[in-house]
């Protein structure tokens, strides 16, 4: 199935399991279901109405249509209809507003966007809207009167703009292939295992790369039944559990936390989940050791990479845990990696440097922008930003993002280390730590804590307990004890927030308590 599978379009995963399994049952949202055939012929119509213009200009191929909305079965028809219809997807997280969302727009040069309704008034005025749905004129109404549309299409065909998450800079387009998707959806299937009776849920935003394309696509390539949820509410996924329509979850270990701290999830019956994906960040080790006794049967794999890769870089397995708690596992099928210090030579094992990638499943570059593409790719591979060690069988430890390794006293100190001292903690449920500007230590190593509820635990119990763990030098400096973390839409946090709010000297921007207990 892997060699036809590479030779395919992104729009051909679905047309050759529609061909296979025609009446199987593709998507689920909400009352409505799709059989193969049923969501092939609707990606048709779906093309056909971009290109005559019906949805707003005539689109020309290879111009640029962003869908800014929420989770639903028409956003899949979308991105799969802009692929077969040669024009480029642009996928836009539907939290942005203002300036966010007019450079995102602009920056891809977007043509037309489709959206939900009660977003479309967030658009800048100049740029065509068209609702994604719930309206007459939507493009799922357009649904209703079906047309063909059948084209020929070189796979190096650009076929999304995959923008990065911004968490440290303005976020840039990665410049998707319908080449380099396939191959990614190749490497998922085999390194995650994938089947055709697995019963997934996806309950992630789909503009983000995990959701979409390590778990919706590949899932509709091996012709397994999807149910597309709005959100990871927990009590909808505790009952599609229990209900049998759901045995395959991926989730970012923020959302694996809520679910773990949900007053139900001791009581519930999730013996049904067979299969937990994680990824998108580092997940702390005591909070997986949680979730692996409260469900033992539960197969757990750490998906890890970023969105210039597609997503999905390495795999760590449910038989390869054990020992290994840490590592985000070995390179998937289409995926080489090393590690290299500043100059690009390779590292002994054992030893942190940064993660580089060839393979097919890269991006192409940055959209319209050469200088930071030149900067990220160097001999034909691809920089990460990441810091990790690998050890002699291969296996990969991210220490952390290269910009967020601590310069404490001239000491590098790793974030990760420090998170996951704080999570033994029983009093914490989620923890970030940071540098901060330091006229003495250069950057303080400075944890931001979410207490559990009434526990009253306080920043010198919390120190105290990091100072246990920890040599000296890496225990913080300092702990803020706050009310949230603030993060994007796809679980990441964002610590660039952190320091730039509490670096000025802004101890108010998180909404929590300061040093002294008092709120912020």
């Amino acid at each position: 199935m892997e060699r036809e599978l590479l030779t395919r379009t992104v729009d051909g995963v679905l047309r050759a399991s529609a061909s296979r399994v025609p009446d199987r049952t593709a998507v689920r949202y909400g009352a409505r279901a799709w059989t193969y055939a049923e969501l092939d012929a609707a990606v048709s119509t779906a093309a056909a109405r971009l290109r005559e213009g019906a949805l707003g200009a005539r689109l020309a191929e290879g111009d640029r249509v962003a869908t800014y909305a929420h989770n639903s079965d028409a956003y899949l028809i979308a991105f799969l209809a802009c692929a077969r219809a040669g024009l480029v997807h642009v996928p836009v997280n539907h939290h942005l507003t203002g300036d966010d969302l007019d450079y995102l727009l602009r920056q891809s040069g977007s043509s037309l966007v489709l959206a939900d309704p009660a977003l479309a008034a967030r658009v800048p005025g100049d740029i065509p809207v068209r609702a994604l749905r719930d309206t007459d004129d939507s493009l799922l109404a357009a649904l209703a009167d079906p047309a063909p549309y059948e084209t020929e299409r070189d796979p190096g065909t650009l076929v999304q703009l995959l923008y990065t998450s911004g968490t440290t800079a303005l976020p840039k387009g990665a410049m998707m292939t319908h080449r380099a998707l396939v191959h990614e959806y190749a490497s998922a299937v085999a390194a995650l295992d994938l089947h055709e009776d697995d019963r997934p849920v996806h309950s992630l935003p789909l503009y983000h790369s995990a959701q979409m394309h390590v778990f919706l696509l590949p899932y509709l390539a091996v012709g397994a039944e999807s149910t597309i949820v709005d959100a990871p509410d927990p009590a909808t996924l505790f009952d599609l559990t229990e209900s049998g329509r759901c045995d395959s979850l991926f989730a970012p270990p923020t959302v694996w936390i809520g679910l773990a701290n949900h007053p139900e999830f001791a009581t519930r019956d999730l013996t049904a989940l067979r299969k937990a994906y994680y990824g998108a960040s580092i997940m702390p080790v005591p909070v997986l050791e949680g979730l692996r006794a409260r469900l033992p049967g539960l197969r757990f794999y750490n998906c890890f990479g970023q969105s210039e890769i597609g997503p999905l870089a390495t795999v760590l397995g449910p038989d390869e845990h054990e020992g290994r708690m840490d590592s985000c596992g070995r390179p998937v099928r289409h995926v080489e990696a090393r590690i290299t210090d500043e100059d690009g030579k390779d590292v002994p094992d054992g030893t942190p440097g940064e993660v580089v990638y060839r393979s097919p499943q890269l991006c192409t570059g940055y959209w319209d922008k050469p200088e930071e593409t030149a900067a990220a790719f160097r001999d034909g591979w691809f920089r990460s930003g990441d810091l990790a060690v690998r050890d002699a069988e291969g296996y990969f430890t991210v220490v952390d993002r290269v910009k967020d390794v601590i310069n404490s006293g001239g000491v590098l100190v790793a974030s990760r280390q420090v998170e996951d001292a704080l999570y033994t903690h029983p009093a914490v449920a989620e923890t970030a730590v940071v540098g901060l500007p330091d006229p003495r230590w250069i950057e303080a190593v400075t944890a931001f804590v979410v207490p559990r509820p009434e526990t009253g635990v306080t920043e010198a119990e919390l120190l105290a307990h990091a100072r246990e763990k920890l040599a000296h030098f890496k225990a913080p400096k300092r702990i803020v004890l706050v009310d949230a973390l603030p993060r994007n839409a796809s679980g990441k946090i964002l610590k660039r927030e952190l320091r730039d709010r509490f670096g000025a000297g802004d101890d108010g921007g998180v909404g929590g308590e300061g040093q002294d207990g008092s709120k912020q």
